[in-house]
C-alpha cells in the first residue's frame, strides 16, 4: 500500500478546474544520451485526471545499432535483435500519447529523444505539454536532499525493484506522481507544464568523425560516439544584437529549450552564416534562442541577470536570412 506522505485532496474538495484530464507517465531506456543515440525500450503508464492507473505498456525498441551502456540498462544486443523497430511500435506509442501531457522524471531528456525517434519516422508525436516531476517536486518544496527517481520514490514509500528498466521506472513514477499531484490539487499549486515542440526537421548525416552504422538492421561494433566540434568562429564579437538591426558576423548565439528543427540542424545553419554558437551564457552573449522565455532553464536566467536579448525561434529564422558581414569587411 502507497504510504502518501503530503496532504491529500478531501472527498470534498473541489478538482482544479485548470489541471489537465490525464496523463502519461513515460520512462525510455536510450543507447545513450547523444542527439544521434535511440530508445530500446519504452513505457507508459495511463493516468486519470487524478493520477490514478488506468492501464500500463511496454515494449522494446531495436534501435539499429549498439546498445550501448549494457551494464546500465541490461538490453544487450541479442536480446534486442528480435525486437520491432521504432517504427513498427510508433501507432501504439500515439494511442498512449494522445491528448494526455507526459510526465517523466527529466522530461526534457525523455521528450527529446520521443521526439527526434518520430522525427526519423517522419511522424510527430501526439503531445502538446510536459511535466517534470523534478520542478514539480520544487513547485511542492518537497525536503529531497537531491532530485533522483530513487530519492523521491523513497520520500513518498514507493519500492523501487528493477532500477533502469522503462516499466519499473514508469510505473515507480506514476506511484510518486500520484501524492504529488494530489498535494499540488489540495494546494491549488500550479502545475509546471512545458510545451512539447514535435520536430518538424531532421537529418541523420553522422556528426564530424563518426563512424557510420554498420548497415540495415545492424549495429556498430563499438559505442563510441566522438563530441562533434565545429571550426572556431573567425570573427570578432560586434557585441549585442539590437532589436530592428540585423544579425552580424561574430555574434555570439546561444539556444535554450525545445525548437521545432533540430537544435544540431539550426545550430549548423547559425555557424554556417557566420555567427559563434555558445552552449553557454556570459556578458558576451550576443542573443539567447528561446520559446519559451518564462521557463526557469539556467540559461534563461542568466540571460534575465546579464540583460542578454531574447528571441524565439521563429524571428530568428527570419534573422538569419539577412546577417550582416563581420565588422570592416
Amino acid at each position: 500500500m502507497l504510504e502518501d506522505r503530503t496532504t491529500t485532496v478531501s472527498p470534498g474538495t473541489p478538482w482544479p478546474a485548470a489541471y489537465p484530464k490525464g496523463y502519461a507517465v513515460v520512462d525510455v531506456e536510450t543507447t545513450g544520451l547523444a542527439r544521434d543515440d535511440r530508445i530500446i525500450s519504452a513505457a507508459v503508464y495511463r493516468l486519470d485526471e487524478r493520477g490514478e492507473v488506468e492501464d500500463h505498456w511496454y515494449t522494446l525498441v531495436n534501435p539499429e545499432r549498439d546498445p550501448g551502456p549494457v551494464w546500465i540498462h541490461g538490453l544487450t544486443s541479442e536480446v534486442l535483435e528480435g525486437a520491432p523497430l521504432f517504427t513498427d511500435v510508433a501507432e501504439e506509442f500515439s494511442a498512449r500519447l494522445d491528448g494526455r501531457v507526459l510526465v517523466a522524471h527529466n522530461a526534457v531528456f525523455d521528450w527529446q529523444m520521443i521526439a527526434r525517434e518520430y522525427a526519423r519516422a517522419k511522424a510527430e508525436a501526439p503531445v502538446r505539454q510536459r511535466l517534470c516531476t523534478i520542478a514539480l517536486s520544487k513547485e511542492l518544496g518537497l525536503p529531497l536532499p537531491n532530485h533522483k527517481l530513487e530519492t523521491l520514490a523513497a520520500h513518498f514509500g514507493v519500492v523501487q525493484r528493477r532500477a533502469h528498466h522503462a516499466l519499473d521506472d514508469a510505473r515507480v513514477l506514476a506511484e510518486a506522481f500520484r501524492p504529488s499531484l494530489r498535494a499540488a490539487a489540495a494546494g491549488n499549486v500550479r502545475l509546471p507544464l512545458l510545451e512539447c515542440r514535435p520536430l518538424t526537421e531532421w537529418s541523420d548525416t553522422p556528426r564530424i568523425g563518426q563512424q557510420a552504422s554498420g548497415g540495415s538492421g545492424g549495429y556498430r561494433p563499438t559505442g563510441w560516439r566522438p563530441s562533434r566540434k565545429r571550426p572556431a568562429c573567425p570573427y570578432p564579437n560586434p557585441g549585442r544584437y539590437e532589436d530592428g538591426k540585423p544579425l552580424r558576423q561574430g555574434m555570439r548565439v546561444a539556444f535554450s529549450g525545445d525548437t521545432s528543427i533540430d537544435r544540431e540542424l539550426l545550430e549548423d545553419r547559425a555557424a554556417e552564416a557566420g555567427l559563434h554558437v555558445s552552449t553557454s551564457i556570459s556578458r558576451l552573449t550576443s542573443l539567447l534562442v528561446t520559446n519559451d522565455p518564462d521557463s526557469g532553464t539556467s540559461k534563461v536566467l542568466k540571460a534575465r541577470q546579464f540583460g542578454t536579448p531574447v528571441v524565439d525561434e521563429a524571428a530568428f529564422g527570419q534573422l538569419l536570412r539577412d546577417v550582416a558581414p563581420a565588422t570592416g569587411k
